[in-house]
């Protein structure tokens, strides 16, 4: 069962390595966000030394880490899993002896894989040659990132399936895959950090999920979370992806029983 779900992934690894050209765009897409935010902050921040707890150089390469973890952690779950529903393949899938939502889980994790070796490290690479961005120098934030880099792509793509597997109980999700997209984008910190919003926003979005995905490690990457921090901040990862389970296995689970009762 491991061997099946790790071909999965390998196979939508191989699968975008046959469309890689396309991801050359991706990176100047990429570069070209992080130049426009650069400017945009460059002009805001003026001579003031820090806003909202970060510094200018802090900022520039908190956007630079943020957009480009978003090509490692950005997948089109919700789509695929929608688009399976309306065209009625998803009943196929309840006759193989392997759970649908871990295949999914899987492919997205091959696609991260691709983006994070041929879109997110060049990218970063360009970056860092065009702009200010500074690295960290404690292997514990290097560590730390990298962990919770993986964790950013695990709770996206829970949200991605739970969004996805809406498709069961509406007629069309699409009003619901394109909110979804720009509240994760929003509320995660990668347009405006957090920490920048006013008080009660802020206290709000710190009790939602999506700070987990872009605010949290790129705050590691800056060095705003440092030593024992680092910990706090992963659990905090850690308690939302355990969290995020238990509405994506009950949805799935009330979906199997809508689909055996509609389709006999």
């Amino acid at each position: 069962m491991n061997s099946a779900f790790f071909d999965f992934m390998r196979i939508r690894f191989l699968t975008m390595l046959a469309y890689r050209v396309n991801y050359y765009s991706g990176i100047l897409i990429y570069t070209l966000n992080i130049g426009v935010y650069y400017f945009t902050w460059q002009a805001i921040y003026g001579s003031s030394g820090e806003l909202g707890g970060f510094t200018a150089a802090q900022m520039t390469t908190y956007v630079a880490v943020s957009w480009m973890a978003r090509a490692f952690y950005f997948n089109n779950l919700d789509r695929e899993i929608a688009a399976d529903i309306r065209d009625g393949s998803i009943a196929i899938q309840f006759i193989r002896p392997i759970n649908y939502v871990m295949v999914k889980m899987m492919q997205g994790l091959g696609e991260g894989i691709f983006r994070f070796l041929l879109l997110m490290i060049p990218g970063m690479l360009i970056a860092i040659l065009l702009f200010p961005v500074e690295l960290p120098t404690a292997p514990s934030a290097w560590i730390g990132f990298l962990v919770m880099l993986f964790f950013s792509f695990l709770i996206n793509s829970q949200i991605n399936v739970i969004t996805g597997l809406a498709a069961f109980f509406v007629e069309n999700n699409e009003g619901m895959m394109r909110m979804k997209r720009v509240v994760v984008d929003l509320f995660s910190g990668l347009i405006i950090p957090i920490s920048l919003y006013p008080g009660w926003m802020s206290a709000v979005m710190k009790v939602l999920p999506f700070q987990a995905i872009t605010y949290l490690p790129g705050s590691v990457f800056t060095g705003r979370v440092e030593g024992t921090g680092i910990w706090s901040v992963l659990g905090i990862q850690v308690f939302w992806f355990v969290i995020l389970l238990i509405p994506m296995m009950l949805i799935w689970r009330q979906a199997r029983k809508r689909l055996f009762v509609q389709g006999g």
